[in-house]
């Protein structure tokens, strides 16, 4: 039972991953509802938006998968302490996999936290100007 805990511990994690990554796209819908008054800048800073969601959606989508693998995990292991045999593989391909994408879903995420500040910093040049 306290090595099936790891498996819930990644889970809960995941879970406040994808609740990060839908405040971020709410976010993002924000930004592009504003736009549609301002026609002025609007083609690039959409384009930078679309791009953003689209990391987004990569981060959200890796993230379930991981949190799905991450299910898989546990279950083997609750499956494996059943059966008492060799379900080491099957756990360990699931819960690499579920770490596989966690750290992609993290990678994505940092790509578009990274174009999130580069549209501020260039909005904030243009202000300056």
């Amino acid at each position: 039972m306290q090595l099936a805990l790891t498996p819930i511990f990644l889970l809960s994690g995941l879970a406040a991953l994808l609740n990060v990554f839908s405040t971020r796209l709410g976010r993002i819908s924000d930004q592009v509802d504003k736009l549609a008054g301002e026609p002025s800048k609007r083609p690039q800073q959409l384009a930078r938006l679309r791009l953003r969601s689209r990391y987004l959606d990569i981060a959200v989508l890796l993230a379930a998968c991981a949190g799905g693998l991450t299910c898989g995990a546990a279950l083997t292991l609750f499956v494996g302490e059943i059966k008492a045999g060799g379900a080491g593989r099957l756990l360990f391909a699931l819960f690499g996999g579920a770490l596989g994408c966690a750290i992609a879903a993290l990678g994505a995420f940092s790509l578009e936290i990274i174009l999130a500040g580069r549209g501020v910093r260039e909005k904030a040049d243009g202000d300056d100007r």
